[in-house]
């Protein structure tokens, strides 16, 4: 090791999921295979370039008002970042700045670990019982606070808001941070438990349901208390976190209701075809509520099946390998044509 090695911070990176460059039938990264609201396009195509010398808003303001009218909250519990990524990163460092342990599952998004070893935070996983679910009572004891995904990832499961509810109650002296990067294809948010509860904060994307992954914009909804404090940090780290085009996008896709709710409609329709279709072939697929499928062979070993699909159909989907879920891979829900390219293989796999 040389001498300066000494004082560099060292991190295990998260690691994303490939993104090939040529054409695939591309099911490993939970993209909407459908494009973003058509006002989006409209937007970018009216910009005037004149405007990206300047720098942006660094409120985000038109972006935040349109989410706050949206959700029925005031301006001052809205917080935007570039991607959810960004909004978590935010909040593990402000909020989990205790000597105790924070908590999240054992099986859930792996940034989590990443963010925790970066900003030195000492951390518990609480293991999901045999289905994957997430135990409750589990959370039920003291804590520096306490994170984790609804629906969960990659399994897909959805903890009903009831039980959501009750890790809230007993956990009112930390921050509880709901991850809802997919709740628009499952059941009812968290938001619907901001006013009760002083100590919550859920933060959703629009990488998903929203089909703009590619443009980075994630949000926080909390009370104006935590808010403050995120904007706090934020403006310490990084005053212009949002781009004109983003912001000017977001705008856009919030306001076409009628749109995002037909494509949430389509991805759910057909998760449950190829859920049906995929266990008529001999999978077994948890109950996901999610934009994808996680999913395992009694007969098939999955890296396997994974490397297969890749080399001999050119479809993409995402393997772990890792304790407890090395024989199930992840399906991202494409367009019917991508999921029938898919069940047409594995009927003829072997």
């Amino acid at each position: 090791m040389k001498a300066f090695e000494k004082n560099i911070r060292k991190v295990e990176p998260y690691v994303p999921g490939e993104q090939p460059q040529q054409t695939v039938i591309k099911l490993n990264t939970n993209e909407n295979p459908y494009p973003p609201a058509p006002g989006v396009a409209r937007a970018l195509k009216a910009m005037d370039p004149n405007r990206l010398r300047l720098y942006p808003d660094p409120t985000a303001g038109e972006l935040v008002k349109t989410l706050a009218d949206y959700y029925g909250v005031s301006e001052d519990q809205v917080f935007v970042g570039v991607g959810s990524d960004d909004v978590l990163a935010m909040c593990f460092l402000t909020f989990f700045c205790s000597e105790k342990p924070i908590l999240f599952p054992d099986i859930t998004y792996s940034f989590y670990k990443v963010w925790a070893n970066l900003y030195r935070i000492p951390y518990e996983c609480c293991p999901v019982d045999e289905h994957f679910r997430i135990v409750k009572e589990d959370y039920f004891r003291e804590n520096g606070g306490i994170i984790f995904p609804n629906p969960n990832a990659p399994t897909g499961l959805y903890l009903e808001l009831s039980e959501v509810e009750e890790i809230i109650a007993r956990n009112q002296d930390v921050i509880v941070i709901i991850d809802e990067a997919y709740i628009d294809f499952a059941g009812r948010s968290a938001l619907d438990l901001i006013e009760k509860y002083e100590n919550l904060i859920v933060v959703q994307t629009f990488s998903k349901a929203r089909s703009m992954a590619g443009m980075r914009i994630g949000y926080a909804i909390s009370n104006p208390l935590l808010i403050r404090y995120l904007n706090d940090a934020k403006y310490s780290f990084n005053s212009y976190t949002m781009s004109q085009a983003a912001i000017a996008c977001g705008v856009e896709a919030v306001k076409d209701k009628e749109y995002f709710e037909e494509g949430i409609r389509k991805i759910i329709k057909t998760r449950e075809r190829a859920k049906k279709e995929l266990e008529q072939l001999g999978f077994v697929c948890l109950d996901s509520q999610a934009n994808f499928i996680f999913v395992t062979h009694p007969e098939y070993d999955m890296k396997v099946l994974y490397e297969t699909l890749k080399s001999k159909a050119g479809i993409y989907v995402r393997y772990w390998g890792s304790e407890r879920i090395e024989q199930y891979i992840r399906i991202t829900v494409g367009t019917e044509e991508e999921m029938d390219a898919l069940l047409g293989f594995l009927e003829g796999y072997k």
